[in-house]
């Protein structure tokens, strides 16, 4: 009887703490894009319309525009690696990372929302580190 009681409970927590990890997780996918430099990948993760931030340009715009500045960012600067260095969120997930290119170093921050089950970038942001 003690062992199924344990079972159980320890069944519940799985229940209520699987969740909670998967939270605020950034899909592989978008990961692997950035340390490609594929930008269709990562577009492909875009809301349909993106706030785009590269160093000094700011603008919103449709998925198809972002992944076209995307693909020449990465023409000028092709990642070596890139790393999540923080993410986290409770409404919306947002992650912060580290890619190293043959230019230089650069922070990538993103944000996203969740939209029919599936999280969307709805912001992307790239500053020379």
């Amino acid at each position: 009887m003690k062992k199924k009681s344990v079972f159980v409970l320890l069944f519940v927590i799985l229940l209520f703490v699987n969740p909670l990890i998967s939270f605020g997780q950034i899909s592989e996918q978008i990961i692997s894009g950035l340390k490609a430099g594929d930008a269709k990948t990562v577009a492909s993760h875009f809301n349909e319309n993106i706030e785009l931030v590269v160093i000094d340009k700011e603008l919103v715009c449709s998925q198809a525009q972002g992944e076209q500045i995307l693909k020449d960012f990465f023409a000028r600067n092709k990642p070596i690696d890139f790393k999540i260095t923080h993410q986290g969120g409770d409404d919306s997930s947002y992650a912060i990372g580290k890619m190293q290119t043959g230019n230089g170093n650069f922070r990538i921050y993103l944000t996203l929302k969740s939209k029919g089950g599936k999280s969307q970038i709805v912001q992307l942001r790239i500053d020379k580190d």
